[in-house]
């Protein structure tokens, strides 16, 4: 899947509020959000708050998952002693 996290998240919430048949203003009010911040999210705005975000996941249904991948930065970690990392 291409584009930035926050176009995904975005999408997936575009597209669950659809299937569900629910406007920003219920989805909003369901969630305990103002209707802006489902704007927001469902822009793609990449500046919007985690709890919040969450409150809208799970009154959707959907939820937010963290996974380890291979980047740059992992695999540098990966090679440096905790010892020897700047706290």
């Amino acid at each position: 899947m291409t584009g930035s996290f926050a176009e995904k998240v975005a999408a997936e919430v575009r597209g669950r509020r659809a299937v569900l048949r629910l406007t920003q203003h219920d989805l909003a009010d369901m969630a305990g959000v103002s209707e802006r911040f489902v704007r927001f999210v469902e822009q793609g705005k990449a500046s919007v708050q985690l709890d919040s975000l969450l409150a809208v996941l799970d009154t959707l249904g959907l939820e937010l998952t963290v996974g380890t991948r291979v980047s740059k930065a992992a695999r540098t970690l990966a090679e440096v002693p905790p010892q020897d990392r700047a706290e």
